[in-house]
Order: C-alpha cells, then sequence, then structure tokens
C-alpha cells in the first residue's frame, strides 16, 4: 500500500503544479505512476466544468471565459505536455533521421518550429472552446481524463525509442501488464461514464480520440522508432485539441 500512495503522490507531483506530500523518487515508488495519471485529468476536467457552469449563472464575455478555458491545463500542468509538444514539433520539421530528431527532443532551446506549432495550437484551441456549449464542456471535461487514460495506457504498451528518457523510466519501473490492464480499465469507465452523460458528446471523444492514438503509434514508430517522453506529451495535446474539434462540429450538426 507504501508503494500506492507514493506512486500517487508522484503522479500529481510530476504532471500537476499541485501541491504534494514528500515522496521518494525511487523507481519501485514510480511502478503504478501512470496507474493515477488519469487522477490529474480529473482535477482538470472538474475545473473546467466548473468555470462553464459558473459562467453559465453571471454574465461573463465570451473572450474571458474562452481564455480561462484554455488556461485551466496549462496552469494545473504547469506546461509539462505543452513542452512535449514543442519539442515534439521541432523534431519533426526538422526532416532528419531517426537518431537526429531524437536529440532535438533531448535539446532544450525552442527551435521556429516549436513557437509557429505552439502559438497555432493555442490560436486553434481558443477558437473551438469559445464554441463549445455547456453540451460540449461536460463531454470534454471527459477528455482531459481520457487522454491521460490513453496516454498511460500506451506508455505500457508501445515501444519505447530509446533505454534513457521518462518514458522508458516508467517502462522499466512500472509492471506493465498491470499498469496497461488499470489504464484500459479506468479507459472503459471514463467512457461509459461520458456515455451516459452526453451519449453525442462520447461518440466524438471515442472517434476523435481513436484517431490521434492510431496517428500516434503510426507517426512514432515510423520518425523516432518508438514514443519517447516528448511524444507522450505531443499525443495528449493534440488528443484534447482534436476532441475539441470533433465536439464542437458535433454540437455544429446536431444542436
Amino acid at each position: 500500500m507504501k508503494k500506492i500512495y507514493h506512486s500517487l503522490v508522484l503522479a500529481f507531483a510530476m504532471y500537476s503544479k499541485i501541491p504534494t506530500p514528500r515522496a521518494d523518487w525511487e523507481k519501485e515508488n514510480m511502478r503504478y505512476v501512470m496507474c493515477f495519471f488519469p487522477l490529474v485529468g480529473v482535477v482538470i476536467g472538474a475545473l473546467v466544468y466548473g468555470w462553464g457552469w459558473l459562467t453559465a449563472q453571471v454574465s461573463v464575455g465570451v473572450l474571458f471565459r474562452t481564455a480561462v478555458y484554455v488556461l485551466i491545463p496549462v496552469l494545473v500542468t504547469g506546461g509539462i505536455h505543452l513542452d512535449g509538444f514543442l519539442d515534439t514539433c521541432d523534431a519533426l520539421h526538422s526532416y532528419a533521421d531517426k537518431e537526429r530528431k531524437l536529440d532535438i527532443l533531448k535539446d532544450p532551446h525552442a527551435g521556429a518550429f516549436a513557437i509557429i506549432c505552439g502559438i497555432s495550437l493555442f490560436v486553434l484551441n481558443f477558437g473551438l472552446w469559445s464554441e463549445v456549449s455547456m453540451h460540449g464542456v461536460r463531454s470534454l471535461a471527459f477528455g482531459f481524463v481520457i487522454s491521460r487514460c490513453i496516454s498511460g495506457w500506451s506508455v505500457a504498451v508501445f515501444p519505447c525509442a530509446k533505454d534513457t528518457g521518462l518514458a522508458a523510466t516508467f517502462q522499466d519501473a512500472a509492471h506493465r501488464h498491470i499498469v496497461g490492464a488499470v489504464c484500459g480499465v479506468e479507459l472503459l469507465l471514463v467512457f461509459a461514464a461520458a456515455f451516459f452523460v452526453e451519449p453525442l458528446g462520447a461518440a466524438c471523444l471515442v472517434a476523435a480520440a481513436s484517431f490521434t492514438l492510431a496517428w500516434y503509434y503510426y507517426m512514432s514508430r515510423k520518425q523516432f522508432g518508438g514514443i519517447t517522453g516528448d511524444l507522450a506529451g505531443w499525443f495528449l495535446q493534440t488528443c484534447e485539441c482534436l476532441m475539441a474539434l470533433a465536439v464542437v462540429i458535433g454540437d455544429f450538426l446536431w444542436f
């Protein structure tokens, strides 16, 4: 139980800015971190839904409402996944070989394509969230959990591009079969809850998440030879953006 508790604490310590008790950063304590990773998404989803509910009760301008929607995930996570997204964009746009792309992922400097893609991501997310109805907000609140369930599952199941780095550390420390099974069960439960609350929105989430996962697997194997921590961040940011796009399209067609 102590190791499970430490895994829970480390999940929030690593993937959020939420204050946590002290835990030892040992491999044994990192064994089940990915099982608790989706709980960070629960916090984000609750805050996003709470903000949507609050702004539905009081008069708030669409620009301010949308800005908070977009910034909540960044404020909760500290931008750790966004960092991976930017590094991956730099590597992908280098059109270099696999080894050079992996070197670019390790480079702490931001290149031109990282800046361009980062700005584009925020602009697109801002535009999408400005169009999201409360039906969509209820669905997308689950999306932050879904993206993390899939990300945790992929770290346990997908091959790593290298033997070092964050993703490789988790695969080495984790009981991969248990972590993969737990994340898979969590994903099914979240999908079931989303379908119960908003069936149409849940269908949009499933479609977008499935497409992004397939794209993630193909791209990571072809371009990098496997996944890394940065690529996992790219997946999470891309998945959440495409889920928002799918929900907005669903709202437009059926509501």
